[in-house]
């Protein structure tokens, strides 16, 4: 009846940042931090887990002198994130209704 969660977007902080790419197919690294609130090292380990799930790709380039980091969500991360989702329903009308 209830479908298992994906322990890797059951963290509060992976799935707003999925959550987040799914809506705009890649973001900045800065714009992550300031929409989740989170301290710089804890995002850049989420992001990690992420990148190794192969969920999102990272690139880092510079712009004006800057560093940039860019993650984009991959096909594989936005199944995840619809498997998620159906998987949560499931716990929402356990009776099917």
């Amino acid at each position: 009846m209830f479908k298992d969660l994906d322990p890797l977007l059951h963290s509060q902080l992976r799935l707003a940042i999925v959550s987040l790419l799914i809506g705009l197919k890649e973001a900045e690294f800065i714009f992550l931090k300031e929409k989740t609130d989170a301290s710089a090292g804890n995002l850049s380990v989420q992001l990690n887990k992420l990148k190794e799930a192969e969920y999102i790709t990272i690139t880092k380039q510079f712009k004006d002198n800057y560093p940039q980091t860019i993650c984009k969500i991959t096909t594989k991360g936005i199944h995840a994130f619809e498997n998620y989702v159906q998987a949560l329903q499931t716990y929402m009308k356990p009776n099917g209704s």
